[in-house]
């Protein structure tokens, strides 16, 4: 279930409004695109877990394939990007559940869904794994039911509604009302709605049979961004025009309205926060197990490697949630200066990540091939031509970042804070080099 709502949060859900407002019903090419670049990205990564089942995943990987910086500095750059999702996430659902009881300050929800799922993942890995499954379920359930009422609709088949053909997708300024150019912004929007898919294969690492669960995981996602993203997103500029005010607030909800069911807006605000309970959920299980990892390979401290009887590592949750609940407290105290920085520092650490596993499984594949061709269970397709060609994408999706004034920031931020990083691990391993050497001389003597 993981695998299969893994990427389905509240960027889809609201975010996807954003998507459409740039570029029209266009945007169904933006989703087809950048979940052509998820896919093959699943693929690589799908092959090296299948091959070697870890924890620490693309951040293990990269450290075997490309050197200890590029480890240190992915396994961080991660852990960073989801600490500050949990904040994001608490605030987002705390913001509707203060709707429902506005008696009680907006904080303190953000505060109560924190402890709340803290506890969850403090508990047991089975107490994670089974929130996750009943929140991918309603999350599944909500979008299939949505598809198929969206699809009545479309075919006229709902009592009073009235087929609109394609009218939604050719007129109001034609498929492509603001020209081509917008579909690119679009992707730098939809990349960040689709970033979680990974998540399967860190999840996998603890599971009983971690190989079967990675090829479960990575077959599973074309058939999930087809129906799930493009499917749902088509309905949506099927059924209501692009340019509708209620498009950019919440496309769904839109969309049952204008079927007419009654208390759709009730309905989907549940959903959502299902979405953000479930994103909460998986941020602090993968911040928590990224830094296990990191602690278990001498990339962390130490006291984070360590897990108790239930097979929790502890300190590793807890670390990961101080930060979200000062996340939290920032976004009330400084919303537009501390808080909008750290959300900005984060916003291309998804390219960084999919740059690593690409640039890790060209090297590892070529090991693999050289020294242990029978772990190859789950090839990526073409290689190395697909691999190259993806690396490509990406790079031009870094280079439109920085032409797109909106993105800008995120990408010199985000590049800052991976600067940092990177630095930090070049001089841990220059530290380390004097103690080897040392270490060597007094083993000669």
């Amino acid at each position: 279930m993981i695998a299969i709502a893994g990427v389905i949060g509240a960027g889809l859900f609201v975010g996807s409004g954003a998507a459409i407002g740039t570029s029209g019903p266009g945007v169904l090419v933006s989703y087809a695109a950048t979940g052509l670049v998820v896919v093959l990205v699943m693929r690589m990564l799908g092959e090296m877990s299948a091959a070697n089942p870890d924890t620490g995943s693309f951040s293990a990987y990269a450290e075997r394939a490309l050197g200890p910086w590029a480890g240190f500095s992915i396994g961080w750059l991660y852990w960073w990007f989801w600490v500050v999702v949990v904040g994001v996430e608490a605030t987002a659902g705390a913001a509707i559940v203060h709707r429902w009881v506005p008696a009680v300050p907006q904080w303190v929800w953000a505060l109560v869904l924190m402890a709340l799922l803290t506890l969850t993942n403090l508990y047991s890995v089975r107490s994670y794994g089974e929130f996750e499954f009943w929140f991918a379920g309603i999350k599944v359930a909500a979008i299939t039911v949505f598809l198929v009422v969206g699809v009545l609709a479309i075919a006229g088949l709902l009592p009073g509604a009235h087929a609109p053909g394609l009218a939604n997708l050719t007129g109001h300024g034609g498929f492509f009302p603001h020209g081509p150019g917008p579909i690119f912004s679009a992707m730098l929007v939809v990349v960040f709605s689709f970033f979680g898919a990974e998540i399967a294969t860190v999840a996998a690492g603890e599971s009983d049979d971690p190989v079967h669960a990675v090829r479960a995981a990575v077959r599973s996602v074309v058939g999930r961004i087809l129906v799930f993203y493009i499917g749902s997103i088509a309905v949506v500029v099927t059924l209501i025009p692009w340019n509708d005010a209620s498009v950019a607030k919440s496309p769904y909800v839109a969309v049952l309205d204008t079927i007419g069911l009654p208390g759709a807006a009730g309905v989907m605000d549940a959903v959502v926060v299902t979405s953000v309970l479930s994103c909460l959920n998986s941020g602090l299980f993968t911040a928590s197990r990224m830094a296990f990892s990191l602690a278990r390979r001498g990339e962390a401290p130490r006291p984070l490697g360590k897990v108790s009887r239930r097979g929790v590592p502890i300190s590793a949750v807890l670390v990961s949630t101080v930060v979200g609940f000062v996340t939290v407290i920032l976004n009330y105290l400084s919303p537009d200066t501390v808080f909008l920085f750290l959300v900005n520092s984060s916003g291309a650490v998804a390219v960084f990540v999919w740059l690593a596993i690409a640039f890790s499984q060209l090297r590892m594949r070529r090991r693999l091939e050289r020294e242990n061709p029978e772990k190859l269970t789950l090839r990526m397709w073409g290689y190395p031509y697909l691999t190259w060609a993806t690396i490509v994408a990406m790079a031009a999706l870094l280079i439109g970042m920085l032409i797109d004034p909106e993105a800008r920031t995120q990408l010199l931020l985000s590049l800052l804070v991976a600067a940092i990083v990177v630095v930090i691990s070049l001089a841990r391993g220059r530290r380390r080099v004097p103690a080897e050497l040392q270490a060597e001389r007094v083993t000669d003597v």
